[in-house]
């Protein structure tokens, strides 16, 4: 396939800019879906989880390839909800350029900014499209307003809206100036191109001056035909346009209502014009696993095989299906690949590609392509797969803690390892997602990144997976630590089956600031004891750091340091040190002053000015500690550091605080001492 006829991108958006009405039209004018699916009736094809189709919103990061004009587009659907932010990162970490919706009326909204400013991590160029101009109280210019001030970015419209609201009937392109109507009964298939209707004259000739004034800023060419007074080829324009776009110095943003037909065709053409190929999209950065120094990786097709799995689905019928990217070289079908990240070797069955909810079978993938491998059995979502000659890997990823949970236990004693299994499908998936079973209850407990993530998954657990299963109320998951240094001498003695088995050892523990993780060190050398009872030691005190001091939460920032030991080799044994590692670690630990350690969250609230003062109140009445306030045009922007504890049941009062209008999003920020215990 020809370099240039290849795009991944991603379409981001706020939940109700309208993100899957629009790829539903994407797909059908692109001829892979026959008849149009509507959000609001429940038929997306996107959306092909029922889950989702309850819901209304886009979960699953699913990869569809569809074709326009020649070329290859493969969509790569970002979910817009923060919860799921370990998922947007890894679809943002595959795609080469975004098409991001705002809606007409609501503009810029907090997600939006969110998702905007981490597709700035990762370099992302991008389009902007302004959906729902047929909606009451849309404004076009207003949105442009608001990506140049909350955003920072560029816009550059180069179409216009030709009336709003209940009289939006069409766009004006600012590069050929012509006037677009969208046929309705077609479905908006056929567009015809006029001129610019009088009433619209003057304005597209202000914005078309514009639109040369700010291309001209990054092209010395357009310049200098603009101070001669020459006219400026639209060969040159888009030539400009798509440079600047992918250098990300400007925005271009495209006008349409994606539920009257009107506007996607430009916004399709615009994927082709001005984003870029895998190959001209900025280059990635892999640690070489030999020299662990970070190389530069090209889209190259002849070089050896590297892929990234970024996502991975359970499919009833074919088992668990890898989506994958190759950066470099080709996968080819009945063969075998080396995961990198695991140090093993994985046989690829079959390679499909997705056409939403349809797939077709195809022989090899490569550079800068997306396929599906069906065959993994250990990939986890984040590997990297290639050649065991070059391993590389593609930056692991880092994946948030895990700050809520919930216990799930079967209702029947068939259902037990019917859900057991779906956890580790699910674990596979979604690594933020963890499975824990409580030692003293014997209950499983899940944990996820917030309280929308976790009722996702339990109703995939109940609905897709049809598992019978009694579901506890979310809980914060704290941690444990310490806030003194202690000594302890440990000793351990029994008899097993007439043998004797003894350990003495010396452990130290000490408080590390914050997010400095858990460590053990030995001062003991081998002479003094031998290597598999060293060992043996700091595999009972590391197995400890997750059992935690007092409630049985995962210890954190916690030093243990063997000190001294004892040792007699007619009774020593391998078993004997590593109880005393264990039981010496909680010893010493119960001594250090331990301390309970809640999640603390990092939340935005927008709400209208009216409500702000409500809003504020119910937030240190949370425990919240307020430590900015900003005003928006039309909204205040708080920024506010909460308990999570204290945040349950958040959205339900926010709604009612303000009329439903005020919005949130929260990630987690630290760990920090909870007073009064539990």
């Amino acid at each position: 396939m020809a370099h240039k006829f290849m795009r991944n991108i991603g379409i981001m958006a706020h939940i109700d800019a309208g993100k899957t009405t629009t790829t539903e039209r994407i797909l059908y004018y692109t001829g892979k879906s026959h008849r149009i699916g509507e959000v609001d009736n429940g038929e997306a094809t996107m959306d092909w989880m029922e889950q989702e189709q309850d819901r209304g919103i886009t979960i699953t990061s699913a990869a569809t390839t569809c074709y326009w004009k020649d070329a290859q587009i493969n969509i790569i659907d970002t979910p817009g909800h923060v919860d799921f932010t370990a998922e947007v990162e890894r679809s943002l970490r595959v795609l080469d350029s975004a098409v991001a919706i705002f809606c007409a009326v609501g503009g810029v909204e907090p997600q939006s900014e969110t998702v905007w400013h981490q597709a700035d991590t990762y370099h992302i160029p991008r389009i902007a499209y302004v959906n729902k101009m047929d909606r009451l109280g849309a404004d076009f210019y207003e949105v442009i307003k608001e990506i140049e001030e909350k955003l920072k970015a560029v816009p550059v419209p180069l179409y216009l809206p030709v009336g709003k609201e209940s009289d939006f009937r069409g766009t004006i392109d600012l590069l050929t100036m012509e006037e677009l109507s969208f046929e309705p009964t077609s479905f908006g298939s056929k567009v015809e191109r006029g001129p610019i209707s009088e009433e619209y004259r003057d304005l597209a000739r202000q914005w078309h001056e514009k639109l040369i004034d700010t291309v001209s800023a990054g092209s010395e060419e357009i310049t200098d035909l603009y101070l001669e007074g020459k006219e400026i080829p639209l060969e040159l324009l888009k030539k400009a346009v798509r440079e600047q776009t992918i250098d990300r110095s400007i925005v271009p943003v495209f006008v349409g209502a994606s539920l009257k037909n009107i506007g996607v065709q430009p916004l399709l053409d615009g994927v082709l014009d001005y984003l870029p190929s895998p190959w001209e999209a900025p280059p990635i950065h892999g640690i070489d696993v030999k020299s662990g120094e970070e190389v530069v990786i090209e889209e190259d097709e002849s070089e050896p095989a590297l892929g990234l799995v970024f996502k991975i689905q359970a499919d009833r019928e074919a088992g668990s299906l890898s989506f994958i990217r190759m950066y470099r070289g080709e996968i080819k079908k009945g063969t075998a690949v080396y995961n990198i990240t695991k140090n093993k070797r994985e046989r690829v069955n079959r390679l499909l590609r997705m056409h939403s909810n349809r797939y077709e079978a195809i022989d090899k993938v490569s550079a800068g392509d997306i396929a599906v491998v069906v065959g993994f059995k250990i990939a986890q979502t984040g590997d990297t797969v290639g050649s065991e000659a070059k391993k590389i890997l593609l930056e692991r990823m880092h994946f948030p803690e895990p700050v809520i949970s919930v216990a799930i236990e079967p209702k029947t004693v068939s259902d037990q390892d019917k859900l057991k299994k779906v956890l580790e499908l699910l674990k596979q998936e979604d690594p933020t997602f963890t499975v824990k079973e409580n030692e003293e209850t014997g209950q499983l407990v899940i944990a996820g990144m917030g309280e929308l993530h976790l009722d996702v998954l339990v109703t995939r657990i109940v609905k897709d997976f049809k598992v019978e299963a009694k579901i506890g109320n979310p809980q914060v998951t704290y941690r444990e630590s310490i806030s003194k240094k202690h000594r302890h001498v440990q000793e351990f003695h029994k008899v097993v089956a007439g043998k004797e088995n003894r350990a003495k050892i010396t452990l130290e523990v000490e408080p590390l600031s914050r997010g400095a993780g858990d460590s053990f060190e030995s001062l003991v050398t081998e002479a003094q004891l031998p290597r598999e009872f060293l060992d043996a030691v700091r595999r009972g005190v590391t197995n400890s750091f997750s059992s935690g001091i007092m409630y049985g939460y995962p210890s954190i920032d916690i030093k243990a340091t063997l000190v001294d030991a004892e040792y007699d080799e007619q009774t020593a044994t391998s078993f004997a040190y590593e109880a005393a590692g264990a039981m010496g670690f909680d010893a010493a630990c119960h001594e250090a002053a331990p301390i309970l350690l809640e999640p603390i969250m990092h939340v935005d609230v927008m709400a209208p000015k009216d409500f702000i003062g409500d809003v504020m109140n119910h937030l240190t009445g949370r425990g919240g500690l307020i430590e900015s306030l900003e005003s928006k045009t039309n909204r205040e922007h708080i920024r506010v550091k909460v308990p999570l504890a204290n945040m349950f049941g958040y959205s339900t009062a926010l709604r009612s605080i303000t009329q439903g209008r005020g919005t949130f999003a929260m990630e987690f920020s630290h760990f920090a001492k909870k007073e009064g215990g539990l």
